[in-house]
């Protein structure tokens, strides 16, 4: 607008006056009398030019152009003013007949500067102003022909779709007198095509400017015109971004229980509710700071370049010339290049979208397989996101699936053997089902506690087969008493837990018995051995190992029959009163100890032969080997056969002969 003023009008529109700087000031007032202070400062004249700069255009060669230029006295005392103008054949200087004149404070002298062009092209000048202070000098520039392209001053984008391009197209003219080599710029998120080039006087062309916003909300720039004559021209560039009506049909996805080395599949829609064609990409990052993360190619270039370095030594090549070096560089340009060139899309094991990118035309829906392929058993989650267009934020997808190995488990899963014998040995069966479709190694893990080792599985290892069963054959031989519950662990290849076996049961001790609630020995002569006989039976299903025993029998040594008493007349046991006297061990039990097969009985013989004269009540009791001492105890009763309560000594006693 401003190029096709002519020289009046440019000059009546001219409203920014600026003071012209100081070329050269004068430290000797040798034109004026007045010493008194410039208010106006040594950096700017005391004299306004107007206008600051004399611009002649849109002229043409041979023709006479006339501009006044006016002076005005800003300063409270006169200057004596000269003004000068170096000879040229373009321009003219016309001033007041005398070549130099004061001006009084607050007034103003007139002088015109003449301008006959010899050609339509630039002409530069100046116009040289002295006064008692200071020379400064007036530009004169005269522009001549230019390219003038009719961009608009100001270009609005509104309610566009955010991470969406939005074009503009322009129908631009080459307006001036002279061809246009231009080159076109901006900033983002604003973009312009073509960049640079030529346009004809009086030609147009077509420009396309495109506003593709990252972020929501209001964006400006500015659109640069760049002229090969230096000069510039700009277009405000404006636009506002926003979300439009795209989604997800769920933020989640479950799947079912799947077996490992298999797979699974579910849909997920994105609708496109908006007017907009959307582009779509399946990413692992949630924000594009992140995806740049990512990209950072330091550690990869590392490890290519110690690879690459490792094969030159295997080679024996000698990495430290520079030929070697400058592959080695090359070889990180490459990978460089090859990352930031990477889309980053949704790659897993695991978890597979297909497809994953494509475009979603407007009003449509488009539908995405997830495939779901567990490499263990164990639970997966894992969080993908759809970077579409007309979104700011990628809409969040949250993936879920279990991974499930083979399906062993026994029938029953719990035994109860109920009571069991000691040390009797006892079979069982279980079976172990794989009611999956894989197969199913498994291993018995060895137990650790002491009843847990009493038990033996056979086999302890195997595989079964896909809906198939293995017989699993328990034998215990318990040799700890009591209550119990044992649970028994099998691994399961490619199971994180192992299948258990719940054995639970008492193991009671040996039962037996006598066959005779009591021993009674009546009245028994001193010295003389009774012998009376019972029968031990073992109703247990195992062998029971006896001992047997009576505790209130004496320590001291075995009891002396009458045969022998007349021998032994003056054995201390039979002297009264003797020191070291201990009571003579007047039972014998025979056998006192043994084994007594399951179900089976013991013939027992117990001998008493009384050395002393008294009445007492004793007790025969049965201990069993590793079950306990005193298990069952039987009485025996005696009486002496004198009734004398004092001690019969030998020489009082009858023998017969």
């Amino acid at each position: 607008k401003e190029m096709s003023l002519t020289i009046k009008q440019r000059l009546a529109s001219t409203k920014n006056l600026n003071l012209p700087q100081i070329v050269q000031p004068q430290h000797k007032h040798e034109m004026s009398h007045h010493q008194v202070a410039f208010p106006s400062g040594l950096d700017h004249s005391s004299l306004q030019p107007c206008p600051s700069e004399v611009v002649f255009q849109n002229y043409t060669p041979g023709e006479l152009y006339e501009v006044p230029v006016v002076l005005r006295n800003r300063d409270k005392v006169p200057h004596l003013v000269k003004v000068t103008l170096e000879s040229s054949p373009y321009f003219q200087l016309e001033i007041p007949s005398d070549a130099s004149r004061k001006v009084p404070p607050g007034l103003s002298m007139t002088v015109r500067i003449l301008f006959t062009p010899g050609q339509n092209k630039d002409y530069f000048h100046q116009l040289l102003c002295i006064t008692d202070r200071e020379e400064f000098i007036v530009p004169i520039r005269a522009i001549g022909a230019r390219a003038i392209l009719d961009f608009p001053g100001q270009l609005e984008f509104w309610q566009c779709p955010v991470k969406y391009s939005t074009e503009k197209t322009l129908l631009v003219r080459n307006l001036g007198n002279w061809a246009a080599h231009y080159q076109l710029s901006t900033q983002s998120p604003f973009s312009v095509t073509p960049a640079m080039g030529t346009l004809g006087i009086g030609d147009s062309m077509q420009v396309t400017v495109e506003f593709q916003p990252q972020k929501t909300g209001d964006h400006s720039a500015s659109l640069a015109v760049h002229y090969d004559t230096g000069e510039d021209t700009h277009t405000s560039l404006h636009g506002r971004a926003v979300d439009v009506h795209i989604r997800l049909d769920r933020n989640a996805v479950t799947f079912g229980k799947t077996y490992i080395t298999r797979s699974n599949r579910a849909i997920v829609h994105i609708h496109n509710l908006s007017n907009i064609t959307a582009c779509f990409q399946w990413k692992a990052a949630d924000t594009q700071e992140q995806e740049d993360q990512l990209k950072q190619y330091p550690r990869l270039c590392q490890q290519e370049k110690d690879k690459l370095s490792d094969f030159l030594k295997k080679c024996r090549v000698d990495i430290t010339r520079r030929e070697h070096s400058a592959l080695l560089t090359r070889t990180l340009q490459r990978v460089r290049a090859k990352l930031q060139e990477d889309p980053m899309l949704f790659y897993d094991d695991i978890f597979c979208l297909e497809p994953k990118e494509g475009e979603i035309w407007p009003k449509c829906s488009t539908e995405i397989s997830v495939f779901f392929k567990p490499q263990e058993a164990r639970l997966y989650k894992q969080a993908v996101y759809c970077d579409i267009s007309g979104r700011e934020t990628r809409l969040p997808l949250l993936l879920i699936g279990e991974g499930i190995g083979p399906q062993l488990h026994f029938n029953p899963e719990e035994l109860n053997i109920g009571k069991v014998f000691f040390r009797a040995a006892h079979r069982y069966e279980v079976i172990l089902l794989n009611s999956g479709p894989l197969e199913a190694p498994f291993s018995l893990i060895p137990p650790t506690t002491a009843m847990g080792s009493c038990f033996t599985f056979m086999p302890q290892e195997g595989v079964v087969a896909p809906d198939r069963l293995k017989i699993i054959q328990i034998s215990f031989c318990p040799t700890i008493l009591g209550q119990f519950q044992e649970e028994f662990c099998f691994h399961v290849t490619e199971s994180p837990k192992p299948v258990t076996l719940t054995i639970r049961g008492c193991v009671m001790g040996p039962t037996f018995h006598f066959d005779v609630p009591a021993l009674h020995f009546g009245d028994v002569s001193f010295g003389f051995p009774c012998t009376l006989r019972c029968c031990l039976s073992n109703t247990s299903l195992a062998p029971m190992a006896f001992n047997l025993r009576i505790p209130e029998d004496g320590l001291g040594e075995p009891s002396i029959c009458s045969s022998v008493q007349i021998l032994k007349i003056n054995h201390p046991s039979w002297r009264k009163g003797a020191r070291g006297f201990m009571k003579p061990r007047e039972f014998k039990i025979s056998p006192c100890r043994g084994t007594v097969r399951a179900l089976g009985s013991q013939d027992i013989e117990v001998t008493l032969c009384s050395n002393t004269v008294r009445e007492y009540e004793l007790e025969l009791v049965v201990d069993v080997d590793g079950v306990g001492k005193k298990l069952l105890a039987m009485p025996l009763t005696h009486l002496p056969g004198c009734s004398s309560k004092r001690e019969v000594l030998p020489h009082e006693l009858h023998l017969p002969i």
